[in-house]
């Protein structure tokens, strides 16, 4: 493995005259110890170039393609963002049309910019009990490819940060009757296909599929990779432009976690995804007896749902999602993934085990007799409508614009993006035009939400509107 030879490395006494500038000198620099600092090179002799694989990492890209069943894969150590960035604007030409879901993560709205994209929305219907977009239906994809003929690219979020999977297998072949590519951003579905969890984007005839690593499975924060299947994608400029996002000097120690992960999932895998799963399992047996809180398993507009997703409901009770997430923190030192006004996401992963599963669910129960009853809030969340588009988002971005306070924002011309983080997906995208409901969002009551950036008082808008 790679971890093995960069051992070997640390310990040879070779001197480094090269970057890094901290030469490996942790009696100099000791809290480099912690951080792994002894193994971190740069490409030298015998190490190979992540960036144009040839030896070690060419090996580690053919066995994660044949562990996910791509034709060929790219391993990436800038995040699922970087897999997106490359995926999109190596398909999509300057100006192209580009059908997306409008509830995509924000690094394939960076990259329908960068192509300068005709941007055409897939905008799926909001659960309502849970308040969360459902699947994306293939006949909508369909319709959308017959209606807009300059479409050269289809880009599909499944699963979505809650865990709704849309049906791939359908999508795909509407995409191929028409020639269109597809890429699934599958950033949260690095193990699906894996131990019983559902199938994975890469089987099911994507075209290309982004996949966070660091997500679900055993490797380092920034972990990716980019899975490629050959037909209607050109695989050499798919690299070229997986370069061009990707830092040249891409960290070692990454690059390291990657490939103890493929080697561990070579291993492992299926054992270690079904106990994952039997523990989630477990968890949906607890939760079904819970009075108060309701636990997502699904719903007549959801295709699948990733099970790794724990997604539970305060709607009817005394409680709010910030609230309940606050008291996981504060009583149980339980810290899930986001909250807002009516639900709370907590992410499992291969690392979780029968007892850390069965700790939340001890304190969810505890927490469901504690609560009680009260009056319903209302729908948790709206559907899905889109803001009158003025002008396209890299032209709005280019044109003068002035601040203006939110209440005074109704009517004018957004010339900034304004993100909900997390999962990073836009509430307004320049060139779209402030109604009052989007005026609304942006000024509510942001104690209800645990986003990680606070919305804004001020908003950018285009000047000459």
């Amino acid at each position: 493995m790679l971890l093995d030879e960069l051992e070997k490395c640390a310990s040879s006494g070779a001197l480094p005259m090269h970057m890094p500038g901290h030469k490996r000198n942790i009696s100099a620099f000791p809290w480099l110890s912690s951080l792994g600092g002894t193994l971190d090179i740069t490409e030298i002799y015998g190490f190979d170039d992540l960036n144009c694989p040839e030896g070690i990492f060419a090996s580690l890209e053919q066995r994660m393609a044949a562990l996910r069943g791509a034709d060929e894969t790219v391993c990436l150590v800038n995040g699922s963002t970087s897999a997106v960035l490359a995926a999109i604007t190596s398909v999509l030409p300057s100006g192209g049309g580009l059908l997306m879901c409008r509830g995509s993560h924000r690094s394939m709205y960076n990259a329908a910019e960068l192509c300068r994209a005709n941007v055409y929305y897939l905008t799926p219907p909001t659960e309502s009990s849970f308040g969360i977009t459902e699947s994306v239906e293939p006949y909508e994809v369909e319709r959308m490819l017959d209606l807009h003929p300059d479409i050269a690219l289809v880009a599909v979020t499944s699963p979505t940060y809650d865990g709704v999977i849309s049906d791939i297998g359908a999508i795909s072949k509407i995409c191929r009757s028409h020639g269109v590519p597809l890429f699934v951003d599958e950033a949260h579905g690095a193990h699906l296909g894996i131990g019983g969890f559902p199938e994975s984007a890469v089987t099911l005839g994507a075209d290309l599929v982004a996949e966070s690593l660091h997500k679900t499975l055993p490797a380092l924060t920034q972990t990716a990779c980019l899975h490629i299947n050959h037909g209607l994608v050109d695989p050499d400029e798919v690299r070229r432009r997986a370069a061009m996002f990707q830092s040249s000097s891409p960290s070692y120690i990454l690059s390291a976690s990657v490939d103890a992960c493929v080697s561990y999932l070579e291993a492992e895998g299926e054992r270690a995804a079904r106990r994952w799963l039997e523990a989630v399992r477990r968890f949906e047996d607890t939760a079904a007896g819970f009075s108060r809180l309701r636990l997502f398993t699904g719903g007549d507009g959801i295709f699948a749902r990733d099970p790794s997703k724990l997604l539970i409901s305060t709607a009817g009770t005394d409680m709010t999602g910030v609230s309940l997430m606050r008291v996981l923190r504060e009583k149980y030192s339980i810290e899930l993934e986001t909250a807002n006004a009516e639900t709370a996401l907590a992410m499992t992963g291969m690392g979780d085990t029968d007892e850390t599963v069965a700790r939340l669910a001890r304190a969810l129960s505890e927490i469901d007799g504690a609560c009680r009853t009260a009056p319903d809030r209302g729908s948790p969340a709206p559907e899905v409508r889109l803001p009158e588009r003025r002008l396209p988002a890299h032209e709005a971005l280019s044109l003068p614009s002035e601040a203006f306070p939110v209440s005074d924002s109704v009517g004018r011309v957004s010339a900034e993006y304004v993100w909900a983080y997390p999962p990073g997906i836009p509430i307004l995208v320049p060139g779209e035009v402030i109604d009052d409901g989007t005026a609304r969002t942006l000024m509510s009551d942001t104690s209800l939400h645990s986003t990680k950036k606070r919305l804004p008082h001020e908003i950018f808008c285009v000047s000459a509107f």
